[in-house]
């Protein structure tokens, strides 16, 4: 298979210095000066590579003074630049960094922070509260808690500017610490928390070699180039935006900042991006958009039959599509060339209609213990309705294969984790013999190319990308008086995505020996507070939307284990 050549590298250091040395006159961030009304002139601010690397030296070199003794810093913040000069901070110095998701409830930060074992933790202001929480009632071994926003250190809370600044000063004074640290490729560099309840997720251990291997296993086979600017809107925490953040740094890149999900559009037309990273929800909307705009103007048919004939010249090598569609390509901001749709599969239909305008759209397969990325589409070969490929140095097969070629997907090679921490049992579990067992089912054609046909037994996954695992609301629906059993699914909605829902049997004899009598009615009444309660400790994406109860026991093997495919096929056709 062609491909495109790169550079090696090892780390983090590595990566940033060869970024610097090559782009360090590039603007790695574009940021508005101010927010603008819609045709208004837009002006910019702007921090070259060589900027950024300074500051990546000045704020590690703080962190450095500061005396972590276990090297674990945790970050929480919204998609800004600092959190991205933070994790470089802390990998170039090699620490480890444990990036938490900016949603969560404070219960959940307040576990993880404990579970993180992590002794710094830098922040924006809209976790001081929880953060000053944590401290005053020692709940976790952190002992600096870094501001992005102050402008001092104020009660404590030290101050990430200050710390710019002094950070510095010590370079000027002849502290080498930051740029002298030596990296070990193969320790721990980057702990990440999967979707889970703080009891039952799982902290994955990815090292510098991991992440780097798979920035330089996706760049053969996909073009990235020092001219592309891409929009930040995926959260950074997730393993995937953070894996496409150091492929377009290593390139020479340019960074953006969405203003909103509404002002996608806007946003791609100000910064003149070129690349965009969505889950499948943004991008059906986007392409809904482009549809129902072409109906309105009454051009579906001719949209249709010109699509026809640019494919027909695709094939003759005429390329005359971004022409043709330049109003379909205005819309998305005039400069978009690649779309990468990623976390959950998209409509093969949507894939075909955008490509069919000119708009390279990708898709690949991946997890966060494989650093993330497994398969892509690539610029020389694609097939709609794949994944793709294995990238470079990864090798994919499938085990238990069925009479159609269907079974589990395992992977192999340097993107691989190092393990779960702190859970050797979970990591015995999926890693063996160098194989990554990961659950999915799938099957590959005879050219190589992966096809997903199932996904992890019971993870439900939703279009926005956000995994939710039903045994982790399960555990805690089992904690409410009188219920015996409950099954957590995921109900289709209309514009397919999945509404969480549970389906709870209650204990009949408990209730008649408490209460002597209490209808269903009352029952359902009772157990939707309960419901509502469990929700306000949860992420918005895990709140349980409806509930059946019955008395009526699960389907059940002889083992008393409950047959989930069975038991969701029975209740979602009962309640049609």
């Amino acid at each position: 298979m062609k491909e495109y050549n790169i550079e090696e590298v090892k780390n983090f250091k590595e990566l940033l210095n060869r970024t610097v040395r090559l782009y360090g006159d590039n603007n790695i961030f574009k940021f508005k000066k101010r927010m603008y009304k819609k045709g208004e002139t837009v002006e910019f601010n702007y921090m070259t590579y060589k900027e950024f690397g300074k500051e990546v030296e000045a704020l590690g070199t703080s962190i450095n003074s500061l005396g972590i003794s276990n090297k674990r810093v945790a970050l929480i913040s919204k998609n800004r630049y600092e959190w991205i000069e933070t994790y470089y901070a802390v990998l170039t110095g090699n620490k480890i960094i444990v990036p938490l998701d900016k949603s969560l409830p404070d219960n959940e930060i307040i576990s993880l922070a404990e579970r993180s074992e992590a002794e710094a933790i830098i922040f924006e202001n809209k976790y001081l509260e929880v953060m000053k929480k944590i401290r005053d009632e020692k709940l976790s071994s952190i002992k600096f808690f870094i501001n992005m926003d102050a402008e001092k250190e104020e009660d404590g809370i030290l101050s990430y500017k200050e710390l710019i600044e002094k950070g510095k000063k010590l370079i000027e004074e002849g502290d080498t610490s930051q740029r002298d640290a030596a990296i070990d490729e193969n320790e721990m560099a980057v702990m990440l928390f999967t979707s889970g309840t703080t009891a039952i997720s799982k902290a994955v251990m990815l090292s510098q070699g991991n992440l780097c291997q798979n920035v330089l296993s996706i760049l053969p086979y996909v073009k990235f180039d020092e001219k592309d600017c891409t929009l930040a809107l995926l959260p950074f925490h997730h393993a995937l935006p953070a894996f496409v953040m150091n492929v377009l740094i290593y390139v020479g890149a340019t960074y953006t900042f969405c203003d909103g999900l509404k002002y996608i559009t806007q946003n791609l037309a100000e910064y003149e991006c070129t690349v965009l990273v969505a889950v499948p929800a943004i991008v059906e909307v986007i392409y809904k958009r482009i549809m129902k705009q072409i109906e309105k103007e009454g051009k579906t048919k001719l949209v249709s039959n010109m699509t026809k004939i640019t494919n027909v010249l695709d094939k003759l090598h005429i390329k005359v599509k971004d022409k043709v569609f330049k109003d379909v390509h205005k819309a998305l901001g005039g400069h978009l060339r690649l779309l990468i749709s990623a976390a959950a599969p998209i409509d093969p239909k949507i894939l075909e209609g955008l490509l069919g305008f000119g708009i390279r759209t990708v898709q690949g397969y991946g997890l966060t213990e494989a650093a993330p990325t497994v398969s892509i589409e690539n610029d020389f070969d694609v097939r709609l309705g794949s994944v793709g490929k294995a990238i470079k140095n990864v090798e994919i097969k499938i085990k238990d294969k069925d009479e159609q070629g269907i079974g589990e997907i395992l992977v192999k090679g340097p993107n691989v984790m190092l393990g779960y921490y702190k859970n050797e049992e979970a990591t015995k579990e999926v890693l063996q013999d160098g194989w990554y067992h990961t659950g999915d089912l799938g099957y590959l054609d005879s050219d190589g190319f992966l096809y997903i046909t199932g996904r992890k037994k019971n993870v439900i996954v939703q279009k926005n990308g956000k995994n939710i695992f039903p045994e982790e609301l399960e555990i805690l629906i089992n904690h409410i008086p009188f219920v015996k059993e409950n099954i957590v699914y995921g109900r289709p909605t209309w514009d397919d995505d999945l509404d969480i829902c549970v389906k709870i049997v209650y204990n009949k004899d408990e209730i008649k020996a408490v209460h002597g009598y209490k209808s269903e009615e009352d029952i359902l009444k009772e157990m939707k507070e309960y419901i509502a309660k469990i929700n306000e400790n949860m992420p918005p994406y895990k709140h349980i939307r409806d509930v059946i109860v019955t008395s009526e026991e699960l389907i059940k093997t002889t083992t008393a284990k409950v047959k989930r495919h069975e038991e969701i096929a029975k209740i979602l056709g009962e309640n049609k």
